[in-house]
């Protein structure tokens, strides 16, 4: 095999993701071709309704999978926050390069920082995660379900429509549009999602295919975003579940918190944990048990239950 073919969305971040990986391989392996094949998805379609109401984050990348499981591309780049803990049967993550930054950021043309808003104002979001976060920390903001692409939500707050929007700063780094962030927003304000930062190639479980992409892998990032899927993977949310989950090298080894919250605000359960790198893994494990545990498994069974219905 000496062709990649790389599935990605149409979206300019995604073609960005997509291109900096080829042009990733391209200098990696003289010689190998490399092209794009890029895929309106469903969730790019669907833009005036939640991702909660039609089928959350997955979404974004159920037809990329569709075009490597039909031989028509070998791999897909992927915004790791908007893959499912769980991969279908026959796709591995190969790889993943190094995080860029993790946290959300703050945009207003008329506030300074988040702390600033006055009682009231209006705050634009795609995420559960966010408006739960937002929420708990200040119920008296009304927030508000912002869709579309970069350019769209930037238009939208400089039309009036939001007193301030939040977005994740790396996209609009790698966009180059860091220029239009007014804050950007400490973990500990608001817990990034799981994988935010990080991009991550997808493929089918084949050696031909993997021998072309493993050496590109961060294993520092990878032994974070390890933690926080395993952290995903355990408590078994869903795109109707605010969840996050954010993993970072210290002196101890890994530290790895996470956050568990209802749609609301109202309730929310918050912890973290440390431990060696090596076991990752088995640190989301526990975290998970422990947010369980102290209540966030009765609150998502619940989130569940009005998800059913």
């Amino acid at each position: 095999m000496t062709q990649l073919r790389i599935a990605t969305r149409r979206s300019a971040l995604a073609l960005w993701q997509a291109n900096h990986v080829a042009d990733l391989l391209r200098a990696r392996h003289p010689g190998l071709e490399v092209s794009l094949l890029p895929i309106v998805t469903t969730g790019d379609r669907i833009q005036d309704r939640p991702l909660s109401e039609v089928g959350g984050k997955g979404l974004f990348i159920k037809e990329l999978e569709v075009a490597m499981a039909e031989g028509r591309a070998e791999l897909a780049v992927h915004s790791m926050k908007d893959v499912p803990a769980v991969l279908p049967d026959g796709f591995v993550l190969a790889c993943v390069l190094p995080r860029a930054d993790p946290r959300d950021a703050f945009l207003s043309r008329r506030h300074p920082n988040f702390a600033s808003l006055p009682q009231g104002a209006r705050v634009g979001t795609s995420s559960q995660r966010r408006q739960s976060i937002l929420r708990a920390r200040r119920p008296d903001l009304e927030i508000v379900p912002l869709r579309g692409n970069v350019d769209t939500r930037l238009r939208k707050l400089d039309d009036g429509e939001f007193d301030a929007i939040i977005l994740a700063a790396a996209g609009l780094t790698r966009l180059g549009l860091g220029a239009r962030i007014t804050e950007y927003l400490d973990t500990s304000v608001s817990l990034p999602a799981v994988g935010q930062g990080i991009v991550g190639i997808e493929c089918r479980d084949d050696p031909a295919i993997l021998q072309w992409l493993t050496p590109l892998d961060d294993a520092p990032t990878a032994e974070c975003l390890t933690a926080e899927r395993a952290l995903a993977a355990r408590l078994e949310g869903s795109c109707t579940s605010p969840i996050a989950g954010f993993a970072r090298h210290a002196q101890a080894g890994l530290e790895l918190a996470g956050f568990v919250g209802s749609p609301d605000g109202a309730v929310h359960f918050a912890d973290r944990i440390a431990g060696s790198a090596a076991d990752a893994a088995g640190l989301g494990i526990a975290l998970a048990d422990r947010l369980l545990a102290a209540g966030a498994g009765a609150l998502l069974d619940s989130l569940r239950g009005d998800q059913a219905r």
